[in-house]
């Protein structure tokens, strides 16, 4: 498929041009949050509900954004979302929605998918979060401050990154 061909020819060029500052702050510090993933399942949304409202009891702004894949429902219209819809054959994510996410200086960005996501990785590399913080896998290194190493559920990926998260000082 050429437009992802495209896309990943896009991403990393947006890798090397994105000269965002990148630093860890101290959790306690931490004012706005980020939450980027894909829609899999009604289960993997309400997990991402229970870190919100984790993050918000620890007076967190959080923001979310999730793709939604094709033949995939949108359960509820809560949060805002981009699709492959929006990808042209060029290759370049064309939602307003999207393109406002990655400009925003979040203090810590979670990419809580389980499995790489060609779009969300666009995304990540033209972000202007400040700390991103995603599951481990080493091709991916460049997109990301913190990675961390687990499988199983997003549900326990989301509690080790918030385990870790808030160790930072």
């Amino acid at each position: 498929m050429f437009k992802m061909n495209f896309l990943k020819m896009r991403t990393r060029s947006s890798l090397r041009k994105n000269q965002s500052m990148r630093a860890s702050i101290p959790y306690k510090q931490t004012k706005s949050v980020g939450i980027v993933f894909s829609v899999e399942d009604k289960q993997t949304r309400q997990d991402v509900k229970e870190f919100i409202h984790i993050l918000e009891l620890d007076g967190k702004q959080v923001k979310v954004l999730e793709f939604l894949p094709n033949k995939k429902e949108n359960y509820d219209v809560l949060f805002d979302f981009f699709s492959i819809d929006d990808l042209s054959f060029w290759g370049k994510i064309n939602s307003e929605t999207a393109d406002n996410f990655s400009k925003i200086g979040f203090d810590l960005l979670f990419y809580v998918d389980l499995n790489s996501n060609p779009l969300v990785l666009d995304l990540l590399a033209r972000s202007k979060a400040h700390c991103r913080i995603g599951r481990y896998c080493e091709e991916e290194s460049p997109y990301f401050e913190m990675m961390i190493k687990q499988e199983g559920t997003p549900k326990g990926l989301m509690e080790t990154m918030y385990k870790y998260a808030k160790q930072l000082r």
